[in-house]
């Protein structure tokens, strides 16, 4: 009784976040990606560049890029547009533009299990194996598995004028030259120093420090542990320490031709591919 009263008060009040049920704008552009892609640390780059005199904080980034999944509904209406918006969704036709960022599978998986440990969802001693076969299947989160959530971008959206596709690794290698992508696809007239000043404040060390002062104050971190870090290495390549090799296999497995077509090295060659999935990869790389 008490649960359905506050929830419609809160839905009285518009301060409900939306979810799907969003209103979606003809000029609202969607930042999105499979979890634990560097939406986080983009949706910073992002408010950073867009917003140089307000600077991006765990305490103010839900104003700033919302999430209709955690932003009031209250907050949203509003915003001034055009707005950009984050998401997790597979592709969604009502999204006008996208800018989707991809990162390595082998790397999501790593990030996700300790993400799973820092919101309590899993023990620390939960086996990495147990867990991989879980983000295999999509069944780690509520949008599908990296495959398929990558693959509705890429079929639906690649090399369309309005979808502009980032690699996570890309951004981490030249973080300036990725952003200025960003910027030319959001219609930002930014200058390189505008460019510099969002980088350094949207650092893996700015964005730490953040955290420990503003943890209490964001949904993102304020009922997970407080001993394990939102901001981990914030780097690429950690799966090659940080799996087993027989782990590594069955992620190639699974995703190969997929993983290829984006420039993810394998090392391992599985025995048997989808060649329907690889004439619909090579299609997409045709056009």
């Amino acid at each position: 009784m008490i649960a359905r009263f506050i929830a419609g008060t809160k839905l009285f009040l518009r301060l409900h976040a939306p979810g799907r049920t969003l209103k979606i704008f003809p000029d609202d552009v969607f930042l999105v990606s499979f979890p634990k892609s560097g939406n986080t640390w983009t949706r910073f780059l992002i408010a950073n560049l867009a917003n140089p005199e307000t600077p991006a904080t765990f305490a103010n980034i839900h104003a700033l890029v919302p999430d209709p999944e955690g932003t009031a509904k209250k907050i949203l209406d509003r915003m001034p547009r055009p707005r950009i918006i984050k998401s997790h969704e597979c592709f969604d036709p009502r999204y006008p533009r996208a800018m989707y960022i991809v990162r390595d599978p082998r790397d999501v998986v790593l990030s996700q299990y300790h993400y799973h440990r820092k919101c309590r969802k899993i023990d620390d001693d939960y086996p990495i194996e147990k867990f991989i076969g879980h983000f295999l299947a999509g069944h780690t989160c509520p949008h599908g598995s990296w495959g398929e959530n990558v693959s509705t971008w890429l079929v639906t959206r690649k090399n369309d004028a309005r979808f502009l596709l980032l690699r996570y690794e890309d951004m981490i290698e030249n973080t300036p030259r990725e952003l200025s992508k960003i910027a030319a696809f959001l219609g930002i007239d930014a200058t390189k120093e505008r460019i510099s000043q969002a980088v350094e404040r949207s650092s893996a060390d700015s964005m730490r420090k953040l955290e420990k002062a503003q943890s209490h104050l964001s949904t993102l971190t304020k009922t997970s542990r407080k001993d394990l870090p939102f901001v981990r290495a914030a780097g690429s390549g950690g799966w090659k320490s940080g799996l087993p090799e027989a782990q590594v296999a069955r992620i190639e497995a699974a995703w190969a031709p997929l993983m290829r077509s984006l420039g993810y090295e394998l090392t391992t060659r599985p025995r048997s591919e989808s060649s329907e999935f690889d004439l619909v990869l090579n299609g997409i790389r045709a056009n």
